[in-house]
């Protein structure tokens, strides 16, 4: 099998520099980067920008020509094989006449996985796969993981003070940590397919849930900006049309552990509103439901919730990385914890590590994955 070079692990490097533009737009789509290259210049480049529309290879291909015949393209993740949305772009990078391919990562998706290699292959192009692999599967990370088990990436925001709290008794709190940290979640929103709060922060904070691009410093032209899909989650149907997320312009879904009596009415106008009730349990399904976002297409979700079901989501083993943003402030003893997590004996303690450190503005970031995906139920 052919080894990837020096020249290449450097084309692919800028390769994935275009991956990464497509960070807020492609979702269900992964992110994918290509450069044509011949007598070691770049002759054209593309970068998938949102699903239906071109893929990265083919924007390269136009870019580049009669003139990509003989080049090597450098890819983040395999080409397709497949007809979808678009034509196969392994069959396009065929009849372009490249003479190379080096590809970041093989596609998981079951469509592809390996097929898009072999059909370059047997047209005698030659590939070199795994190069900057690592890099590759991590622009990639909730796509890679769908396609592989069926389920999402879950990260779980959480905002805290100094003292490990997150609201007043009573509920209140606006705002714990400063504007640059409530930046930083407008771009974790922006770039996740779908939000999940429940319904305890609808009824006492009453937010609205979406992205403002604004806010977030982003610069997303207006026909690759969207709002992901906002769910609740509400097992006894407590919120109704007069919260404020209703108000908002995207897509709602309100899951529950039965369906509702009363369905809540929205103006059409301002998205779809579908309900979702999974087992018939005392609880809300949650691992239902995120099985069931997988299948609908969404790649990453974003936690955004009170103690209670940000304590149901790590107690379940459901959450993949923990971002918690600390504040130089004592909010007391009274105050409402971080999460709502009874665990009695230190045998069941959920150890994370610790991935990143960083402040963000006077505030403290903290990014970590479980060390064990474990729970208290489970030890």
């Amino acid at each position: 099998m052919s080894v990837a070079t020096v020249a290449d692990r450097q084309w692919m490097a800028a390769a994935l520099k275009l991956a990464a533009q497509g960070m807020y737009s492609t979702s269900p789509n992964p992110r994918v980067g290509c450069i044509l290259v011949k007598d070691g210049e770049a002759i054209g480049e593309g970068w998938h920008q949102k699903a239906g529309e071109p893929h990265a290879e083919v924007l390269a291909l136009r870019a580049a020509g009669d003139n990509a015949r003989g080049a090597t393209a450098y890819v983040t993740l395999e080409p397709c094989s497949h007809y979808g949305r678009t034509p196969p772009c392994a069959e396009g990078l065929i009849k372009a006449g490249v003479s190379r391919v080096v590809a970041a990562v093989c596609d998981p998706n079951p469509d592809v996985a390996g097929r898009g290699f072999q059909m370059l292959r047997e047209a005698g192009i030659e590939v070199v796969e795994r190069c900057l692999e690592d890099q590759a599967s991590a622009i990639n990370e909730g796509f890679m993981k769908r396609m592989r088990t069926g389920l999402p990436l879950v990260r779980m925001k959480l905002a805290m003070s100094l003292d490990g709290r997150t609201a007043m008794a009573s509920g209140q709190s606006q705002w714990i940590t400063g504007p640059e940290a409530r930046r930083d979640v407008q771009r974790l929103r922006a770039q996740s397919c779908a939000v999940i709060t429940g319904a305890d922060s609808v009824l006492i904070d009453n937010p609205s849930m979406t992205v403002r691009s604004e806010e977030a410093g982003l610069t997303i032209p207006a026909d690759l900006q969207r709002q992901p899909l906002r769910v609740i989650v509400d097992g006894e149907h407590r919120v109704n049309a007069s919260a404020k997320i209703f108000a908002q312009a995207g897509d709602i879904l309100i899951a529950s552990r039965v369906a509702p009596t009363t369905p809540v009415e929205r103006d059409a106008n301002s998205g779809n509103l579908t309900y979702w009730a999974g087992e018939k349990n005392d609880r809300t399904d949650l691992s239902g439901l995120l099985r069931h976002l997988a299948e609908q297409g969404h790649n990453e979700i974003l936690v955004e919730s009170g103690a209670q079901l940000a304590g149901a989501f790590v107690r379940a083993g459901l959450v993949d990385e923990l971002i918690v943003y600390c504040a130089p402030t004592i909010l007391g003893s009274d105050a409402r914890p971080l999460l709502s997590l009874p665990i009695g004996d230190m045998a069941a303690q959920i150890r994370w590590r610790w991935q990143d450190v960083r402040m963000v503005g006077d505030d403290l970031r903290l990014t970590m994955r479980p060390e064990l995906q474990s729970s208290p139920d489970k030890a």
